[in-house]
């Protein structure tokens, strides 16, 4: 079988540590099935019970983007810290530009499919621009490259500053962005047409993730029991950390900073700059509060800014609960090494999740608004076991040819081919 960027990435710290990190594919594969959950979910579901997604999805959105990238960013850390001294510098930057602009393509490709599901209209070539989670990952592997040339302390700053006053730059940009040519571009550059993964706040969990990828790596190096109860220890700590702030921490955003807020505030989809309201073309989430109330059982009249991505309580609160969910897959499955076959398949899933977050596409057109909740439960599970046979098959029989992680293999052969010419050289030259 073809091995993936995945496997590439777990074999990177193989190389170091003899260890492969369980967690970090278990992670990610009970993210995608998470994924798959809720995007079936918006589209299977009848009208008497699509407003359980609009419920379940606002509470568990921390297995969305911000988890995705924060995984995808911590490959860099390896690269680098595997390579380093090993191959030339400009081998190691082109290895993870290749990767990270493969990525970007595929994205720029999905959002004309991305704006048309969601219903919004943007003219040719405008369409192509925007951050989804796709273009993100990707714009996310080059940036992390330059960001851990910061040190730990520094990268910390200048994540908590991005995340802190991101708010109140969109809501300045929003507010003028119709009265100046300059601010308009620069919004639509920042924010773009559908606000999905903007790059405020995202931009923070590159300089975050590239801190705990280090971390993780020194851990895995020095491979003793107390290293990594000691990252274990790191990880749950910051994560009961950030879950605190992002809920309680007062945060400005307003064009005067006229507006402060914790994440226990309540909105509404409104206007700008006005309490208690939210502007739902920048803050796309705050319409699961519609959809969670297309029922007759109880009416929630507003939804805690903490639940609504993008916002800088959001984005505190999602990165507390993504280390904290890191640290017990870390304890359980690298620490305790549990195995079974749950794990297994959990595993597989997060080895090809770039693939099956594509495929899953294809299929959502077929039931539209057909099962009740009933029904539901057994499709979704049919429909993962048929993704997850269909990426097997893909993969034992045809190599994985035309996934995404295929493409980033081939086209980065000559990268590959390059750091084998390096090494010769540096052989016969000593």
């Amino acid at each position: 079988m073809s091995m993936t960027i995945e496997e590439e990435f777990n074999n990177d710290i193989n190389n170091d540590t003899k260890k492969r990190i369980a967690s970090i594919d278990f992670v990610k594969g009970f993210a995608i099935i998470f994924i798959i959950l809720a995007h079936a979910a918006v589209s299977w579901l009848d009208s008497d019970w699509v407003y359980l997604y609009g419920l379940i999805f606002s509470f568990l959105d921390v297995l969305g983007p911000t988890l995705f990238v924060f995984l995808s960013a911590l490959s860099v850390v390896f690269s680098l810290k595997r390579k380093k001294g090993k191959v030339s510098d400009k081998a190691i930057r082109n290895g993870i530009f290749i990767r990270g602009g493969v990525i970007i393509i595929i994205g720029i490709l999905f959002n004309p499919m991305s704006l048309l599901t969601s219903g919004v209209s943007v003219p040719f070539p405008a369409n192509l621009w925007g951050w989804n989670i796709l273009m993100f990952i990707g714009f996310s592997q080059i940036l992390s490259y330059y960001a851990i040339k910061f040190n730990k302390i520094t990268r910390a700053v200048i994540g908590v500053i991005i995340i802190y006053f991101s708010p109140w730059i969109r809501e300045l940009l929003y507010e003028f962005k119709d009265i100046n040519i300059g601010v308009y571009i620069l919004h639509f550059i920042i924010t773009s047409p559908l606000a999905q993964v903007p790059i405020l706040p995202f931009l923070a969990v590159c300089f975050m993730s590239t801190i705990f990828g280090e971390f993780l790596y020194d851990a895995m190096i020095k491979g003793t029991k107390q290293a990594y109860y000691r990252l274990f220890r790191i990880f749950a700590i910051y994560g009961i950390v950030f879950i605190l702030v992002g809920i309680f921490v007062i945060v400005p955003r307003g064009v005067a900073f006229n507006i402060w807020e914790t994440g226990l505030a309540r909105v509404i989809p409104g206007s700008p700059s006005t309490p208690g309201e939210l502007v739902l073309s920048e803050y796309l989430h705050i319409d699961l509060l519609r959809i969670a109330n297309q029922q007759t059982y109880y009416h929630f009249d507003a939804m805690p800014m903490y639940m609504v991505r993008c916002t800088a309580h959001n984005m505190f609160y999602n990165l507390g609960v993504a280390f904290l969910l890191i640290a017990v897959c870390f304890y359980f499955l690298d620490i305790k090494n549990k195995t079974n076959d749950v794990i297994k398949l959990v595993l597989f899933y997060g080895k090809t999740s770039l693939s099956l977050f594509l495929i899953q596409y294809l299929f959502l057109p077929l039931y539209g608004g057909q099962f009740s909740i009933i029904f539901y439960p057994i499709v979704w599970v049919g429909y993962c076991g048929f993704l997850g046979l269909l990426m097997y098959i893909w993969l034992k029989y045809f190599g994985g040819v035309g996934t995404p992680e295929w493409m980033v293999r081939k086209i980065g052969s000559s990268g590959k081919k390059e750091e084998k010419v390096v090494k010769e050289i540096s052989f016969k030259t000593n």
